[in-house]
Order: structure tokens, then sequence, then C-alpha cells
């Protein structure tokens, strides 16, 4: 159905406007879109001068605030999207207004259960953790990072490269929403071809091609860039891959005024656009201290959340990690640049100081080092940042009950031989590159027990080895070296198999009887992982 309005003064307003119904029936964590058709329009700048506004109902639960977006660089289409995140029957109510000018709409629809896991969200009863709002299962955090993902010109690229990524089970992938990289590339092997661009655009550009001075407008939207934004989440929705929409990164220095009106529309557009997507999460900025300061991230993150009628979890990226609003409501978990070595003291230390801080909430490093690439040694001490060094750090990471997001090697190339890469920096790579198929196997040792009710007791085992555990349930052990492990233990009898975090292969030991427990020895020099559950037989 397409419900029509004309306008009661000709040349004072559009000639008409008219609504087209969502589809009847739809599935819960889709969305049901409005398409909101404006003849004649008459706005000087259609993304300032017009807005649209809805709510969204259900019985037995609040209304929620939804806004709008244009989607046509003339003003003639506008759309709004409502997600429903449980089955029922809902209404809805939308207003365009242009000044003076108002018209309204309602409808209905009815939403049904889907295969979707839903929206991201901290676990009240284990805050350290997250868990899927639409199962109820938890969900392990393995991300990688893709920033320029969005700077190949064919989808088929962002696509694959996002399967690739969700078939060795890294389950959430930083991208940039507005980026441009105007340096070197961090000394990378990639150079920007027809096939890539390093320039991800939100607001149209004067001079596109100018990495340093594109000269943004920043009174109106890029629109081709957003839909390609929104394809990309739809597609690693399906793949449950959660996606990091990094609100800013920019070498250009182009930035809108910090917390200006420029700002806020391009907050209150990505929410109109974004937060229908149930696998979306926010990141105000990559390196965000460097332009902006902590009463900033704070002013704009409320408003995000203020923007955001879904609340999706936010955060931001510091390079002093001293300059997060850890406890301010809109935060939903750390994101630390911090690239010290060893990692596993340095988490343990985050999650006292979160205790602390009197707000518990899960904390992630998400830039420690990268593939072939960083952290600078020379600082930091060996051992290099190979996939196999990065892999035990990763194992520290998990073992201190945290979190953490990786980067893949990008020495494969972009733009000259062998021309199949990109890694860290914009998600493509090749057969060669293994580094998240070792965090896969974090993920499945992890995933075998209730990690979420785990602490971190490394009080348990011997000075060099790492625990965590729910005493007298479940007890993770990793030896980061091989040899062997003592373990202190409560109740029993427990059943134990060995892991190789090498390859994810598990064999299954004897069943341990005794309250302290010496573990088999294993190969120097070597790392594994063992788990013990209490037995149910």
């Amino acid at each position: 159905m397409v419900v029509s309005l004309t306008a009661r003064f000709a040349g004072a307003a559009p000639a008409r406007v008219s609504f087209s119904d969502p589809t009847a029936v739809v599935e819960v964590y889709d969305f049901a879109e409005v398409r909101i058709k404006v003849d004649s329009p008459d706005a000087r700048n259609p993304f300032t001068d017009a807005e649209v506004q809805g709510r969204l109902g259900r019985e037995g639960a609040a209304e929620l605030a939804v806004g709008g977006f244009c989607d046509s660089a003339d003003g003639t289409v506008y759309r709004i999207r409502f997600m429903p995140t449980s089955p029922g029957d809902y209404s809805f109510s939308i207003a365009y207004r242009q000044g003076d000018f108002v018209r309204r709409h309602s409808g209905t629809f009815h939403a049904v259960p889907s295969h979707r896991r839903g929206i991201l969200r901290i676990d009240r009863d284990h805050p350290w953790h997250f868990i899927w709002e639409g199962t109820g299962e938890h969900y392990f955090f393995n991300g990688t990072t893709a920033f320029l993902l969005m700077g190949w010109r064919d989808e088929r690229v962002i696509r694959d490269s996002i399967d690739r990524i969700a078939a060795m089970k890294a389950n959430r992938i930083r991208v940039l929403l507005n980026g441009r990289v105007t340096r070197s590339f961090w000394g990378e092997p990639i150079i920007p071809s027809r096939d890539f661009s390093a320039a991800i655009d939100p607001w149209p550009a004067a001079h596109p091609e100018d990495m340093s001075r594109p000269e943004y407008d920043f009174t109106r939207f890029n629109l081709p860039h957003w839909q390609r934004f929104e394809r990309m989440l739809a597609h690693a929705r399906e793949k449950d891959v959660i996606i990091s929409a990094i609100l800013d990164w920019d070498d250009s220095k182009e930035h809108p005024a910090a917390a200006g009106e420029d700002e806020r529309r391009y907050y209150r557009y990505a929410a109109a656009r974004l937060a229908a997507f149930s696998n979306v999460t926010w990141d105000l900025g990559d390196d965000i201290s460097s332009f902006r300061p902590l009463a900033w991230s704070h002013e704009m993150g409320t408003f995000l959340e203020q923007c955001d009628p879904y609340h999706h979890l936010a955060t931001d990226h510091p390079v002093d990690n001293a300059q997060q609003d850890r406890t301010s409501d809109w935060f939903g978990f750390t994101s630390f640049q911090e690239w010290s070595r060893p990692q596993h003291a340095w988490m343990l230390a985050q999650r006292e100081a979160q205790k602390k801080a009197g707000r518990i909430i899960p904390q992630t490093n998400e830039e420690y080092g990268y593939e072939d690439h960083y952290p600078n040694w020379a600082k930091y001490g060996p051992p290099t940042a190979s996939a196999e060094n990065m892999r035990r750090i990763g194992w520290e990471i998990a073992m201190a009950g945290c979190y953490q997001s990786t980067g893949e090697t990008a020495r494969r190339a972009t733009g000259y031989w062998p021309d199949t890469g990109g890694g860290w920096v914009n998600g493509r790579g090749d057969k060669t590159m293994t580094l998240l198929e070792g965090y896969g196997h974090v993920l499945e040792f992890m995933t075998r027990f209730a990690w979420w009710k785990a602490e971190p007791h490394d009080e348990l085992v011997d000075q060099g080895n790492f625990c965590l555990a729910e005493p007298g349930a479940a007890y993770a052990v990793y030896l980061p070296h091989g040899g062997s492990v003592t373990l202190q233990l409560q109740g029993g009898p427990y059943d134990c198999v060995l892991f190789d975090p090498r390859t994810g292969k598990s064999r299954s030991l004897p069943a341990v009887r005794v309250l302290k427990w010496t573990s088999p020895a294993m190969p120097e020099q070597q790392d594994w992982a063992i788990l013990l559950r209490l037995s149910s037989r």
C-alpha cells in the first residue's frame, strides 16, 4: 500500500509525500523498512532541511524513537528502518518534516523467529563477558582488523574477505566507516589502484583524489559509500560476524568540528542507517586520543547512545589507554592499544583497574601487534611479530579472562606481486595467511567449557603457567613453554583433555582423582593447553 498526501500550498513544500509500507512479515533481527518518496522536493539541502522521525511499539514493551535518513542526493527518497528484537505484532508511526510542513503515516508488521543471534550485549550475570541477545549464547570475542575493507571497488572482494575471515573463526572485524590514508601505508606493500582505494569517504569530496585536501561537504553524505557499507554489514550478519564501525580515522586531518552540528549530524545519520543491523558495534575513532580529548569522548559517546534506539555496544580506541571513559554508561568495553610483552600480566592489571573503577565491563586489547610488522621490538623486546608468537600472545590474553583483536600480515601485497593480500590493512588474503587459524584454536578450546563463569586463578598452578578456573567445576590450564604443570583442585573426579594449540587437535588423558595433580611432561618450548571438567560419570 502507498499512502499519498498533497501539500496544501504549492511552492511552500514538496508536491507530494508518499509512504510505502514494509513487508507484512519480518524476521526478528532483520528490519522493516519504509520508503518515503518526495515529489518535487524543494529543500535546498535534503540532509539538513528535512527530517524523518518514527516510533516503534510492541505490546508489553516500551516504545522506541527511531530516526530516518535521506537516501538520495536530490531529496526524493528517505528511508526509516525498524528492527524487531522479539516475535510479535509491531506498530509504527512516522513523521516527515520540512519546516512547518509535516506529513504522517502509521502501520503495522509482524515479526517471526529467525536464525539470527541478535545484538551483542554484556552478560549481566558475568559482566566481564559478552552474550548474544537473541539466543542467550555466550560470545567469545575473537577479532581481527581490516581497516580499509571498504576500499575495494569490487564488492565480491569484500564478501570473499569476510567469508575467508569467518571460516577461520574470527567473529569480529574492525572496519573504517570514515578513513583516508595519506601516508605510505605504515611501510606495508600496499599500492592504491583501479581495484583498491585508500579513501573511505562518508561525505562527498570536492577533490576525492586529493588524499590530503579532499574538501569534504560535511552537510551532505556520500550515498554510494553508505549503501556499500550496508551491503557489507548484511553479508557479515549472515556469517554471525560483528562489524566494529570505526567512525573516524582520517590522515587528511579534515574532521568535522568536535561535537559541532556537522559531527552530530554524522552520528545521527550513522545511527539512522546502520543501527537496524544487529551485528554492528560502534568505535568513536581509532587513535582517538591523538585528535580528541576524553571529555569529547564522553559527550559524543553519550550522544551516540541516545541516537541509537537499540543501544549497540560502543567503545573508542585511544593511543593513550588512560583516555578511555571506562565508568560511563555508553562505554561498553575497552579497546586498548597496548604493545608491551608479556600481555597476560598487563591484562590482569586492567581487570583490577576496572574493578576499582566500580564498573565491570569486558576488557579487550584490539591493537597489540600486527603479524610481520608491529610492534617496535627495539622498544618492547622480543619475540618477533610472527604468526606463531602472535598466537601465543592471544592465549595469554584469553587466559587472563580478556579478549583481543589481531591483525594478519599485509606483506602478501596489494597492487603488485603477488597481489593476493592486504591483511590487517584491507582484509584480503590468500591460503598462505594462517594467523587467524591459530586464534581459531583459542576459540575452539575456550568454548569447550563455560569460560564466562571462570576467573583467572594463576595461584592454582606453578609459576610460569596460567589457569582460568571455575573451582570445583572446570580448570583450563595453559603451559606457554611445555614441561609439566602442578594444579591444585577442589572436589572431583575430573575428565581431562590435552589440547594442542598449534593444530587444534586433542586427546583424552586419564581421569584426575586427586586434589594436587601433576600433568605428564610436554615437549619443551612448545605450548600446550589442558582442560579438566567435573566428571558426570
